[in-house]
């Protein structure tokens, strides 16, 4: 079966539950579009350190991956693994949450000022964020993902097996950033990478092909959430 009939049913599952507007729009409602507020904003510092806060070589300049099976979507990564596997989770959210717009990802960035730790790791482009206007750093939960969503972003961080971290899961909470975990040559992040490949280049398998509302997905992230 084909990525795009493996999306329509994902889509049609999503629609049996009343949870999307119509076939061709948003899986789930894209969240608030209100900033957080007031009293957790955090003032911004200028990151000056060679290496971001999970342990990469900042870059000066990231090239510009194509995200497949998402149109025109781009996002600028570090070349490599890391790029494979954040490219994955990516290509997972189109599939099962929403469809993105360019200007819905960014990854790599040469803006040293940050607010928190965990944003320096777009400097090494070794992060990412998704639609960080409505998920911004240090919202309210509760004013964030709708429970859906969040069932597809922990089947996606179980499949990247602890490579990979939600800012959702993170102090300050930030649920639309993600970011590689372990450090350069990690033999977890380049086993991590050949799976996916190996995915890519078997139809049925990886991003399109996987239903995180079965019973042994959801298993299988419960077990990875409290392991984490």
């Amino acid at each position: 079966m084909s990525d795009t009939e493996i999306s329509w049913l994902t889509r049609q599952r999503v629609l049996s539950a009343g949870t999307a507007l119509a076939a061709g729009t948003v899986l789930w409602p894209a969240g608030p579009a209100t900033a957080a507020p007031k009293e957790s904003r955090r003032r911004s510092s200028e990151w000056t350190a060679r290496r971001s806060a999970n342990g990469w070589p900042v870059l000066d300049f990231a090239p510009s991956h194509r995200v497949e099976g998402a149109g025109k979507l781009g996002v600028r990564l570090a070349e490599g693994d890391a790029a494979t596997v954040l490219l994955y989770v990516v290509r997972r959210y189109c599939y099962e949450i929403e469809m993105l717009e360019p200007s819905d990802v960014v990854g790599h960035t040469a803006n040293k000022q940050i607010h928190a730790d965990m944003e320096s790791s777009q400097l090494s482009g070794t992060a990412l964020t998704v639609k960080e206007v409505y998920y911004p750093l240090a919202a309210p939960a509760g004013n964030g993902m709708s429970g859906d969503q969040i069932t597809v972003v922990e089947d996606i961080l179980a499949d990247c097996q602890g490579v990979v971290a939600w800012g959702g899961e993170m102090d300050p909470l930030k649920q639309s950033h993600f970011q590689i975990d372990v450090p350069p040559h990690d033999s977890r992040l380049k086993t991590l990478a050949a799976g996916i490949n190996n995915w890519n280049d078997h139809p049925g398998k990886g991003a399109g092909a996987i239903d995180a509302f079965h019973p042994s997905c959801v298993s299988r992230s419960r077990k990875a959430r409290n392991a984490r």
